[in-house]
């Protein structure tokens, strides 16, 4: 599975899941309070210096600053 933190800058997919690391996993939570749901696009529009943390990501209408460790938790399937 492709997960968001390896998305190259100008990549478009659609979220699959937002793994949860723990029982009630915190971070996992907040991405889905945030809309990072099944079935939205999103598409990763800048990286940090040489590739490195912030991923900063389109979803919607909307963009968001995330470190590659919360990215890494989206998984996503690719569209054609």
């Amino acid at each position: 599975m492709l997960y968001l933190d390896t998305l190259p800058k100008g990549g478009h997919a659609v979220i699959e899941k937002v793994e949860q690391r723990a029982p009630l996993d915190p971070i996992a939570t907040r991405l889905g309070e945030l809309g990072f749901v099944p079935g939205e696009a999103v598409q990763v529009v800048a990286t940090g210096p040489m590739g490195r943390d912030p991923i900063a990501v389109r979803l919607g209408t909307s963009r968001f600053a995330l470190r590659r460790g919360e990215a890494a938790r989206v998984g996503l399937r690719t569209v054609s």
